[in-house]
This record gives C-alpha cells, structure tokens and sequence, in this order.
C-alpha cells in the first residue's frame, strides 16, 4: 500500500476513534442542567454585576432555584419588574427593589480644583491616582479620567470639566462604578426623594481643603447645626448626610459657605458643574 495513503488512513482512523470517545464521554460526564436555574437567568438583567450578593446572574439564578434565598427583590439592575417576573416563575411574594442610584461626591471641576501636575500617563484613573494621588491638588477628589465610565454597562456616566457625573435617570445601581473608583467617591444613593449629598470627601483641615479646591467641605459644622431633623454629622473634618434621615429640605444646601452640599434627585436632574449646565 503506499506509504502516504497509509498515513493519511491511519491518522484519520486516530481522529475518528478520539470524536467518538469524546462524543461518550460528553455522554457520562455531562452535568446536569437546572432548568429551572436557565430560566431565571433568562429573566435576569444579564448585567453580572453583583449587586444582588451572588457571584453574578447565574450564581443569584441558582441560589433562588436550589432555594437558597427567596428573595426575589436582589437584582437592582432588574428592579420589580424583574423581580415580579421571577417570583410568578418560583411561586414566591415578589420583593420589592427600592430605587437607588450612584451619585459622585466630589464636584472638583477644573475651575474649582487647582492642580500640581500635567499628567500624561496612561489615561485611567487607578493608575493616575498611584502617582501622587493624580494630577489635582486635591488628592482625595476624582480623577476624573473615566474609569467609572468604561465599566459601566448603561452609559449612565460621563466626564464633564474634569469630573465624574452620573445621570441618575439611567443608572441601575448595578455597583460596578462604585468597586471601580480608586478614591472611593461613588455610593450608592436611594432615590426616593431630593436629598442633600456632600460633593466632598476630603478630609484635611479646611485651610488646605479651600487651597485645593474652592468647593470643598471646610468641616465648618454650619450644616450640623442647621439641619433640622439631625441628618448630618461629621466624619474626620468631612460633613457626611444620612440620607435615611434627611428629608430634602435644602437648609444645609442653602447655608453651606464653600457650596459644598448639592441636592440630588431633583426633578431636573442630577446635580452638575456649573460649566457642564453652561454647556447645555
């Protein structure tokens, strides 16, 4: 037989014999598949982002099928519309999701934040935020390179004069910008009605604040002192609101000396620089 016929035989023969084993194998090593699981995370959002407690959608899709928790009401992305759906598929009392959204607490804008440096690195702000804590005085404000914007999955944040902004009218709270900031400025706030939010974390004496940036939290306590319902205290020379406890009424807003204290959630919008609401 030709030596080359017999190759291209035997090689052949190899790959069939190693198609049908694997074929067996699939076969006896196949798990199983919870079909119930696939359902609900044909429901789910598909965001995988976490915020439910669960590794992602699969992992919150598998705990409710194997009845791990029952909690219907843990996918903020969702929101009740997805928790209805999943608790008519499980037979449970859907939960309810409270809407939340990511507010950025630093308004720094290029007018209002010195700089010490040109930074001219690799455009992202973990990076920016390891040399010197970045380019702005300031070095707990925000970078504002945009590594909150890559990350997040509903084009919910921009970069506007320096600055991180969010639209709260897009966010789903899924978390992702908040594990995704070096600085630590995102949380995550509940939107049931306008609140006050401190645009500040820094946390120097308010001499060095007001050097770095004209609309810092000077720790003055003016705003713990007018508040009226006791939603605000102090964290390490920062003003911090509960926003459990406040309830919108606008005195620590209207008496801040730096502007420091925005109301977010207002029926226009999030709160923005002033060249970014120039600029519109």
């Amino acid at each position: 037989m030709n030596p080359i016929l017999l190759a291209i035989l035997i090689v052949a023969g190899i790959g069939l014999l190693a198609g049908l084993l694997l074929a067996v194998l699939s076969k006896i090593m196949a798990v199983p598949v919870d079909e119930k699981a696939a359902e609900i995370e044909e429901i789910l959002p598909g965001a995988n982002c976490g915020a439910c407690g669960f590794s992602g959608c699969a992992g919150y899709a598998a705990a409710l099928s194997e009845g791990k928790t029952k909690e219907t009401g843990l996918c903020a992305p969702g929101g009740n519309e997805v928790s209805a759906k999943v608790a008519s598929l499980m037979g449970l009392a859907a939960g309810t999701v409270e809407p939340q959204a990511a507010v950025v607490h630093c308004a720094g804008c290029t007018e209002a934040a010195s700089r010490k440096m040109i930074y001219e690195g690799v455009d992202s702000c973990r990076m920016a935020s390891q040399l010197f804590g970045g380019d702005k005085s300031c070095t707990y404000g925000c970078v504002g390179l945009g590594d909150c914007v890559q990350v997040c999955p509903y084009d919910a944040i921009s970069l506007c004069d320096g600055i991180a902004v969010v639209n709260t009218d897009l966010c789903r709270a899924c978390k992702k910008c908040v594990a995704a900031c070096p600085k630590h400025l995102i949380s995550l706030m509940p939107k049931k009605h306008t609140q006050a939010a401190v645009m500040c974390r820094n946390h120097d004496k308010g001499a060095l604040t007001r050097k770095a940036c004209t609309i810092g939290c000077i720790g003055c306590t003016k705003c713990v002192r007018q508040c009226p319902v006791g939603a605000i205290g102090m964290d390490n020379n920062v003003a911090v609101v509960d926003p459990e406890k406040c309830t919108g009424c606008g005195a620590c807003h209207a008496g801040c000396p730096t502007g420091a204290i925005r109301l977010v959630f207002e029926a226009e919008g999030p709160a923005k620089p002033a060249l970014c609401e120039a600029a519109e």
